[in-house]
């Protein structure tokens, strides 16, 4: 395994004394409530309004300016303080706000995975153990009866698809200003199949970019409407088309009647098996021409600069797992390698490091 050099240091030797493993096992066995608790400080505006004080509040402060019961915030604030998101002055009682705390606040990432957690898999993960054993998104039933959740998404209720998206688009579109520049600046595509484009925010982003690319969007079929919806006026619309298509159908291939100049794929081959990228990169490969170039855009957790990262991606996978498909996961670069040469194409180029972790492969027919 080629790990990148802080999940070296952090994957590979004991950091932690025997007392401190203790916690974190804890930590663990209590790891649902932990989440609750802490989704709900941010909720009811404690974390906001402790940091927003001048010295930190007081119990009786936070009732009066919650309108909740001295029990609720009672059991809120011991909570918070051995989960370690607040400090507490002993000879005051006043609670101030711990670096722990303050990331719970501020940082995007972590505000987008508390809703995707809550809102979408939370009930969902109860069904993980069924989901691992069958191979199949048994949380997703929670929801309504559906193969994957893709086939889901255009009627989910609106909370929940809002998370999604929120969770899908931030990490997506942190990396779109450097993806932009690597596509047309150095490759200069004139036509471009966006495949799973979802929403079209990429395809919009490359007809804003370069007024001369058509786009064509590569979906399934209810994506493609839901697409036409949210492009609809946009500014570049009339070069974005949408195309309609199962890419778990082997036999379905793609669109043979034009010379195509790139193909894209976001955060899309994550959602599939091994056996089935290979399958669609098969049949992407029966559309490339010589200089036809294949991107794609993947946050393969061993190339994470920084270890929170790798944390958060492989616990995405339990969620493709649960949820999603049962059977797909956040891949490493060995995985995809491993794909990309049994479909018959070579890897180009890797660009690492873009956005919120991302690596672009560059790959060639």
């Amino acid at each position: 395994m080629n790990l990148s050099p802080a999940l070296q240091k952090a994957y590979t030797q004991e950091h932690l004394s025997a007392r401190e493993a203790q916690r974190l096992a804890e930590f663990i066995a209590w790891g649902p409530v932990v989440f609750q608790a802490s989704r709900l400080m941010l909720k009811f505006g404690i974390l906001d309004m402790i940091r927003d004080s001048e010295d930190g509040m007081t119990r009786g402060e936070i009732v009066e300016k919650t309108g909740l019961s001295d029990y609720a915030v009672k059991c809120l604030l011991e909570a918070s303080l051995c989960i370690g998101s607040l400090l507490v002055n002993p000879e005051t009682d006043r609670f101030i706000l711990s670096k722990t705390g303050w990331f719970l606040i501020n940082d995007p990432a972590t505000r987008a995975n508390i809703d995707f957690n809550h809102d979408v898999n939370y009930e969902g993960w109860f069904r993980l153990e069924e989901s691992l054993v069958n191979g199949k998104p048994e949380g997703l039933k929670h929801f309504g009866e559906w193969a994957t959740i893709y086939e889901a998404l255009s009627e989910l209720p609106p909370k929940v698809r809002k998370s999604w998206f929120g969770f899908d688009h931030f990490y997506s579109d942190h990396s779109f200003d450097e993806a932009l520049k690597i596509v047309f600046d150095i490759y200069k595509p004139r036509t471009l199949f966006d495949v799973g484009g979802n929403t079209g925010r990429w395809a919009l982003r490359c007809v804003d970019y370069d007024p001369d690319v058509k786009v064509t969007i590569l979906d399934l079929p209810q994506q493609i409407a839901m697409m036409k919806e949210q492009t609809c006026g946009e500014k570049g619309a009339e070069r974005i088309d949408g195309y309609g298509i199962n890419l778990l159908d082997q036999t379905q291939h793609f669109p043979h009647d034009r010379e195509i100049d790139a193909i894209w794929m976001s955060q899309f081959l994550d959602c599939f098996s091994m056996p089935e990228i290979v399958s669609i990169l098969k049949r992407a490969k029966e559309a490339m021409m010589p200089h036809t170039r294949l991107f794609i855009m993947e946050t393969l957790w061993d190339r994470q600069r920084f270890e929170p990262a790798a944390f958060c991606l492989t616990m995405t996978s339990l969620y493709f797992t649960a949820m999603a498909n049962g059977n797909s996961k956040m891949y490493n670069t060995e995985d995809m390698e491993h794909c990309i040469h049994e479909a018959g194409l070579q890897i180009e180029t890797v660009h690492d490091n873009l956005g919120q972790g991302h690596s672009i492969l560059v790959v060639k027919s």
